[in-house]
């Protein structure tokens, strides 16, 4: 889509209707990432964060995972209902190269 020139709104539009017309699958529980390198690039202002896992599930309310709760592991859920899903990110303790983690 971004080499046919369109724009933004026009890719979030087009992959609706996909999803709509069931020409893309559903995303399946199970997926995740692990994003633990102490070279990642998060932003100008932040340009790491902690090393951490995320587990991408179907829409849902973050809260089914305890997010935020004293205790919880979870300590953010994002609903990303324009791609229908929601993204849990979990901190662990040490980069990828082993080292401990701020």
């Amino acid at each position: 889509m971004v080499l046919a020139g369109r724009s933004k709104a026009q890719m979030f539009e087009g992959i609706k209707v996909a999803f709509d017309k069931k020409e893309l699958p559903a995303l399946e529980s199970g997926a995740m990432c692990f994003m633990m390198s102490k070279q990642s690039y998060l932003s100008d202002r932040d340009p790491h964060w902690h090393p951490h896992l995320m587990f991408f599930v179907p829409l849902m309310d973050p809260a089914a995972w305890g997010t935020g709760l004293p205790g919880s592991p979870v300590i953010l859920g994002v609903e990303d209902a324009p791609d229908r899903m929601t993204v849990f990110w979990i901190p662990v303790a040490k980069w990828s190269d082993g080292t401990a983690a701020p």
